[in-house]
């Protein structure tokens, strides 16, 4: 007969069993590619939740490894990502790492500063219109280089012009203190300012986004990355 401890052995090998194969299966689906009809089924609401899980997974160092090189050839004919993400040149903030996504589920425009110009929104149409991108994430985040050069007025070459996208933002925020780099809390403030002007112009100069937004197939969400954490707050 079984003993009441040989049975509560064999119980707990079984839950066990059973929370690690829910594991491995959890992992399969995130590294499965996405295709055009398991991108279609994601709900712009579900693409925001989706980048949200994967910044938990990267928070908690519960990051899910995929074979890259298998997706690599998966991906080699065609793509199909489920959001795509505007964000900073910053090498502390990759977005597929952030978000721990994999190879095919993002597309990824990224300059100093997280702005958009005719350039990036015609891309970010490409994304949304043609390659069915469910959602677009503008992330900024704290202690940012080219936000600190713009509150300055910083001058060098051609990124006179390029800190001269973030000036709307500088503008725009209202500060509390010296409105200079040296002023944390106002140079966070336009941060996040730049962000949030940077979400509203997608549809204000993208009647092609602005349409996709109001019919529903579309999200635009602006966020912002803690370098100190990694955590990602998402703005409203």
């Amino acid at each position: 007969m079984y003993s009441r401890r040989a049975f509560c052995s064999c119980a707990s090998l079984a839950l066990v069993s059973s929370f690690a194969a829910s594991r491995v299966h959890a992992a399969d689906a995130a590294c499965a590619v996405l295709t055009r009809d398991s991108q279609r089924a994601i709900t712009p609401d579900a693409a925001i939740a989706r980048l949200k899980a994967g910044n938990d997974r990267f928070t908690s160092g519960k990051t899910i490894n995929c074979d890259l090189t298998a997706q690599v050839r998966e991906t080699s004919k065609s793509q199909a990502p489920f959001a795509a993400i505007v964000g900073c040149i910053d090498s502390r903030v990759p977005p597929e790492l952030v978000f721990d996504q994999r190879i095919g589920d993002i597309f990824c425009a990224r300059v100093a500063g997280n702005f958009v110009n005719t350039d990036i929104i015609g891309s970010l149409e490409f994304a949304a219109k043609l390659s069915g991108a469910r959602a677009i994430v503008v992330l900024g985040h704290n202690d940012c280089g080219a936000i600190k050069g713009a509150v300055d007025g910083a001058k060098l070459g051609n990124l006179t012009a390029t800190l001269a996208n973030i000036t709307p933002a500088v503008t725009a925020t209202k500060a509390t203190g010296e409105r200079s780099s040296k002023n944390a809390n106002f140079v966070q403030a336009v941060a996040e300012t730049n962000v949030k002007l940077t979400v509203a112009a997608l549809t204000s100069r993208s009647k092609v986004l602005k349409d996709l937004v109001a019919a529903g197939q579309l999200r635009i969400a602006g966020a912002m990355h803690d370098l100190s954490t990694g955590r990602i707050s998402f703005l409203g």
